[in-house]
């Protein structure tokens, strides 16, 4: 079947979300992560692997986190980075998306990292660009998230060596959640056994179980026994009239204490994409304690988006 990710050599070519990923892509570009992130600790953090690249990171949507983990990223590598927040410049007066990122061609920019709030934004402007242009999906709408999804496994990984014994639990905002689609991908890629999914009916898509998890609506129960734990952010923005009685309410059914992280295993790690809203989703004790591994996964992004630009320029085969 055909992957527009691919070249005609079956080789990386645009990094447009996890589903249609091979096992051993994903092994390969967290292998190369792994390589990169000891360049963060060094006094000069510096490789020329994309030195002479252009790398433009086109956003129709605001994001300043994932915005700059792929500028220090892309400066890492030693390219030359554009930044071009769409949201307030061009697309405000009139311009298409093709238009723009025409214009940016025409600039002879060679990596576009693109974030858009319309599903399939990133396959869209792929299929219209040369083979030598490389397209990185920095989030569209709420279908994927792939360098998230990446970085997460990433971060499953350092902690839990390997996937085949784990149970993952995803909880909350899954609906509007281009986050959880794309770490359930990465996770059933992987060989993950058990990825549990927590919500109320209201932030859960219909027949979620296709896509090869466990429903839960009771969080204790869905917490029990599993060695990650991933919470997501209540996305305000993306709701479609009143789908929570209140963030009060919220909290005190389906948010991360103590209590509830005593059910998980001892060791469990938790997660979060970021922004957190305290008290909302996740205690200050819980995102703060020695279980948590929020600010990690952060470190660890800038090294998976070096792995993936590095690929897609052909410098990691």
């Amino acid at each position: 079947m055909f992957n527009p990710q691919l070249n005609n050599k079956g080789n990386l070519n645009h990094l447009l979300s996890i589903e249609g990923l091979s096992k051993d892509k994903i092994i390969q570009i967290l292998d190369t992560a792994e390589s990169f992130l000891k360049i963060g600790e060094r006094d000069v953090k510096k490789v020329p692997i994309l030195r002479g690249k252009t790398v433009c990171n086109v956003f129709f949507e605001n994001s300043t986190r994932t915005r700059t983990t792929f500028e220090i990223a892309a400066k890492r590598l030693s390219a030359d980075v554009i930044n071009l927040n769409v949201a307030t410049s061009s697309q405000s007066k009139g311009e298409t998306v093709l238009d723009t990122i025409n214009n940016l061609i025409a600039m002879n920019a060679d990596i576009f990292v693109v974030r858009h709030s319309s599903s399939g934004a990133a396959h869209f402007i792929a299929s219209h660009v040369k083979p030598n242009i490389h397209i990185i999906n920095a989030g569209d709408g709420n279908h994927s998230h792939p360098t998230q999804g990446l970085l997460d496994a990433f971060t499953i990984r350092k902690y839990k060596t390997n996937f085949n014994k784990l149970k993952v639990a995803i909880v909350g905002d899954i609906l509007n959640s281009r986050v959880a689609r794309s770490n359930i991908h990465a996770l059933n890629i992987l060989g993950v056994p058990e990825v549990r999914v927590i919500a109320p009916k209201t932030l859960l898509p219909d027949e979620i179980e296709k896509l090869g998890v466990h429903v839960f609506y009771d969080i204790d129960k869905g917490l029990k026994d599993v060695d990650v734990i991933m919470m997501l952010r209540i996305q305000n923005e993306r709701m479609d009239g009143i789908m929570l009685p209140s963030q009060e309410e919220y909290f005190k059914t389906y948010g991360l204490n103590q209590a509830r992280l005593d059910l998980a295993k001892k060791d469990a790690i938790v997660m979060h994409p970021g922004p957190m809203n305290r008290g909302v989703e996740i205690d200050s004790v819980v995102a703060d304690s020695e279980q948590s591994v929020i600010l990690p996964q952060v470190t660890f992004g800038i090294a998976v988006r070096m792995a993936v630009m590095a690929i897609l320029a052909g410098q990691h085969s």
